[in-house]
């Protein structure tokens, strides 16, 4: 089975001295790390565990629809 491709923003923040990375078409999906690898790398993880816990509660696992401004028309 293909998985989605959600949209992550990725951001860093000063007020928690880390990289930020959240999924929001996945509410609440998020991550933190040092460095933006790991950021990612905890979201991707993340996003599994999401997605499975949604498919053990036989709950809907939504499209992915977030764009960010920039490819708005």
């Amino acid at each position: 089975m293909n998985e989605p491709h959600y949209h992550i923003n990725l951001f860093w923040s000063a007020e928690d001295g880390c990289w930020i990375a959240d999924v929001p078409d996945l509410r609440p999906c998020s991550a933190h790390g040092e460095t933006r690898a790991e950021a990612l790398s905890h979201v991707h993880d993340a996003i599994e565990g999401w997605l499975e816990t949604a498919r053990v509660r036989n709950l809907p696992i939504p499209e992915p629809r977030y764009r960010p401004a920039i490819y708005a028309t």
